[in-house]
C-alpha cells in the first residue's frame, strides 16, 4: 500500500518574482504530485503538495532551495492526511492570507 500524504509549506525570504512558483511547478509535475504553489501577500509562498511521501519529501528538498535567483531564509511544514483534493498541481494567482 502506498503511503499517501498531505504537506503544507510556508516559504520565507527571496522568493517572489525569482520564478520560486514556476521551480516548484516544474518539480511537483515531475514527481507526479497535487496541490498548488502561489505567492502570499506576506512575501512569502504557500505550497500545498500530496502524493507519496517520499516523493512529498523531494519536493520539499527541492523547496528549502528553490531555483538559483532565490534565497530562502525559513521554512514551515505542516504534515496532515492525503484528502485527495487536487486532481493536479498549479499555480495560484492571488494572495489571501497575509
Amino acid at each position: 500500500m502506498t503511503d499517501l500524504v498531505s504537506l503544507h509549506v510556508d516559504v520565507y525570504g527571496r522568493v517572489q518574482g525569482v520564478f520560486f512558483r514556476a521551480f516548484v511547478l516544474k518539480w511537483a509535475k515531475h514527481l507526479g504530485l497535487t496541490g498548488y504553489v502561489r505567492n502570499l501577500a506576506n512575501g512569502s509562498v504557500e505550497v500545498k503538495a500530496e502524493g507519496e511521501r517520499s516523493k512529498v519529501n523531494d519536493l520539499l528538498d527541492y523547496v528549502k532551495t528553490g531555483p538559483p535567483s532565490a534565497t530562502v531564509n525559513k521554512v514551515i511544514t505542516r504534515w496532515a492526511q492525503y484528502s485527495g483534493d487536487y486532481q493536479s498541481f498549479n499555480i495560484r494567482y492571488g494572495s489571501t492570507r497575509q
